[in-house]
């Protein structure tokens, strides 16, 4: 007598995927603050604060759906070096948003933790850079131009990229806290 499969391939692959989101899910819950004042929230897998900038490592980097190969790619960023927030942790996989708003999952080694900005991505006009913090413009940035996070006192941050190092309101940049200081 033959045993009959009780779920299809295609069911079992669903429901292993559903089991994924809800350990992901509950790992994030573990982990969230028991009150709105409580110290910051750390990531269950790095011990690193939640939410963090980072920024995309490769050329190539998948965005998925949940977190694992197995889930759907949403979205691929082809720019090596773009700056985004890791706002959860689950296993090897961080949950990412970009300066729009997309949010999914990539593995951890795709990250580096070296801090970039993009320059004002929400103006259509340049913003001014200058040679210090008190000093004239010596530049005009595109928006959407990524720099190199140098160092930043809370109002200003001192910025590199091809062909410029100079220094930038901090209200200017995707990829930094408002207040946030980098040594």
């Amino acid at each position: 007598m033959d045993a009959k499969p009780l779920l299809s391939r295609r069911a079992a692959a669903a429901i292993r995927r559903l089991a994924v989101d809800l350990l992901a899910i509950a790992a994030l819950l573990a982990v969230a603050p028991a009150r709105a004042d409580a110290q910051q929230q750390l990531g269950s897998a790095s011990g690193l604060p939640l939410p963090r900038y980072v920024s995309l490592k490769s050329d190539r980097v998948n965005l998925h759906e949940g977190p694992s190969k197995e889930h759907p790619t949403l979205w691929v960023f082809e720019r090596a070096g773009l700056p985004v927030e890791i706002t959860a942790e689950f296993e090897t996989w961080r949950k990412i948003r970009d300066s729009e708003g997309t949010e999914g999952w990539v593995l951890h080694s795709l990250l580096s933790g070296r801090r970039t900005a993009l320059v004002a991505p929400w103006k259509k006009e340049p913003i001014l850079a200058y040679a210090s913090d008190r000093a004239t413009a010596v530049a005009k940035l595109a928006p959407g131009v990524v720099a190199s996070l140098r160092r930043c006192d809370g109002a200003w941050c001192r910025v590199s990229g091809e062909g410029f190092d100079a220094y930038v309101k901090q209200e200017g940049l995707w990829g930094v806290y408002p207040g946030e200081k980098i040594e």
